[in-house]
């Protein structure tokens, strides 16, 4: 099953930004820790991933630095202050559509699922 893009729109930045309040990350790091975490579900190519983290960076969400260790330089990203207080924002957000979906019943047993 593959999710729709307008949803991954949504869904895209906010996975991520969960993804970066563990720790930094690189953007290959990023892509395998989505399609591990969501069994394939939100896995995102790199022409997905690279705008969405140009996109947050800009938005002032996650700052990047380059490391020059191994054969080649790799970017990492991690969150900023704005971009844990987005995050809290959105996680709130989220619950709150899936508690809605979830009273149509159209979600089951979502209980905890963005804590």
């Amino acid at each position: 099953m593959s999710i729709d893009r307008e949803l991954m729109r949504g869904a895209g930045p906010v996975a991520v930004l969960k993804l970066l309040e563990r720790g930094e990350m690189y953007g290959y790091e990023i892509t395998e820790a989505l399609s591990a975490r969501t069994d394939g579900l939100l896995e995102m190519g790199q022409s997905t991933l690279y705008p969405l983290l140009y996109n947050l960076e800009a938005k002032g969400l996650i700052r990047s630095r380059w490391e020059e260790s191994g054969a080649r330089p790799r970017k990492y990203y991690s969150l900023t202050t704005a971009g844990k207080r987005r995050l809290t924002a959105d996680v709130k957000q989220w619950q709150s559509a899936l508690g809605a979906m979830q009273a149509l019943g159209i979600v089951a047993g979502m209980e905890g699922a963005l804590a």
